[in-house]
């Protein structure tokens, strides 16, 4: 009898055991009789051949499988929303459609969110009461638009809203993301030919200087006298650099050096408001999901509330409060900063016209469409300002170095 170790679903959660079985195709016979209850062979994820001196390392993967160990895999929100909605507006059954999507997965820590998901339904619950227990899986805010949207019967509009809503979020964070990929690799690139001249070629030019004596001019004898320092304690420059370099990266991990850091750009003259405008189109946006799911007003507020930026959150705060004691929403807005002239407008709108979420969507497009155009601009005068600063930084390097040759020539001459 040969020891096998197997991975399977039990009641939506992935489980371990070892069993011993003649074969691998005897091991679903194997693990039942240990269980003592039927195990259907879909449930299982992944069987290996337990090596005879028990260290449990996996050498024989299944076909089933044919995949090594692996870290698990991010639940895939927007794809599951998309195709959830695919299949329930094609009249399939929930139920039946979770079923479908988990049949097609591979990954076992989605099969097992799927799976949670399934029996979660067959034992009564809802699918937003589902959701809810697996907060790693499924945001507040989808959570929020499918209890709204059972209630009204429009699941897949609201999934295919918040599906609309990821890929929102995404094309935002990837248009802030590759305007400033360029001016990283522009920096980057340019204080290491900085690091490279002062460590490596300074130094050197600091020992011809030196034998030839004379006098120096002063911005020349001043990196000279620092690249000569550093050429003689070169080690402990790169440990501080490296250790500078370390500190920055853990201290950005630190969410209270980001929020300060965050802080400190909103008080920017140009850039503070535009990440203001990004805060308003993420609320607004935010607010028109829910809104349109079926959300009540003051519900659709706090769940938003968890999304802002935390210098906004103090005043939609106060802002839920106005309403929740009867105020208007474009009053409560208006009153706590939390619009701009045109999106004020376009809520009163929506407020008179019965449309509000409709509308709150469109103002959070208007700003995506200046945003975009901002993006564009920073883009075309950023990166040429970097590379001039960056030329001059290097080139009064290079002029500094060789400026006492050209006062030698001067004299020779």
């Amino acid at each position: 009898m040969a020891r096998f170790r197997v991975r399977h679903l039990a009641l939506g959660r992935i489980a371990e055991h070892e069993v011993e079985a003649a074969h691998e195709r005897a091991v679903l016979l194997a693990l039942a009789a240990q269980l003592g209850k039927p195990v259907k062979g879909d449930a299982l994820l992944k069987v290996w051949a337990v090596a005879d001196r028990g260290d449990g390392v996996p050498t024989t993967p299944t076909a089933k499988t044919g995949a090594r160990w692996s870290r698990p895999v991010a639940f895939p929100l927007r794809l599951f929303c998309q195709e959830l909605a695919v299949l329930l507006e094609a009249g399939i059954p929930l139920v039946e459609s979770l079923v479908t999507l988990r049949e097609k997965e591979s990954a076992p820590s989605v099969v097992a969110v799927l799976s949670g998901l399934i029996d979660d339904l067959r034992h009564g619950q809802t699918l937003a009461q589902a959701m809810r227990t697996r907060p790693a899986a499924f945001s507040t805010l989808l959570i929020a638009s499918v209890e709204a949207s059972q209630r009204t019967g429009h699941t897949p509009g609201a999934l295919r809203q918040h599906a609309a809503y990821l890929a929102w979020v995404g094309g935002m964070r990837d248009k802030l993301v590759s305007a400033a990929i360029y001016p990283m690799i522009l920096i980057t690139a340019s204080l290491l030919v900085i690091t490279f001249l002062t460590v490596f070629v300074v130094p050197r030019f600091a020992e011809i200087y030196e034998g030839m004596g004379g006098e120096l001019p002063w911005l020349s004898g001043l990196l000279l006298r620092a690249g000569q320092a550093v050429g003689e304690h070169p080690w402990p420059v790169v440990a501080g650099l490296a250790g500078l370099l370390m500190g920055a990266v853990v201290a950005w991990r630190a969410p209270r050096v980001r929020r300060a850091m965050a802080q400190r750009l909103w008080h920017l003259p140009v850039v503070g408001e535009r990440l203001r405008l990004v805060e308003l189109a993420t609320l607004y946006r935010t607010l028109g999901l829910l809104l349109q799911a079926g959300v009540a007003v003051v519900a659709a507020l706090e769940a938003s509330a968890e999304l802002v930026n935390p210098s906004l959150r103090l005043a939609l705060g106060r802002a839920t409060q106005r309403v929740m004691e009867g105020a208007r929403l474009s009053d409560s807005f208006q009153d706590q900063a939390l619009t701009t002239p045109v999106s004020l407008r376009m809520i009163r709108v929506g407020e008179h016209t019965g449309e509000l979420g409709p509308m709150l969507e469109r103002a959070a497009i208007f700003y995506d469409e200046e945003l975009a155009r901002f993006t564009d601009w920073v883009g075309r005068v950023v990166s040429p300002v970097l590379m001039l600063v960056m030329g001059v930084l290097i080139g009064g390097i290079v002029v500094l170095m060789y400026l006492p040759i050209f006062q030698v020539a001067e004299q020779i001459q």
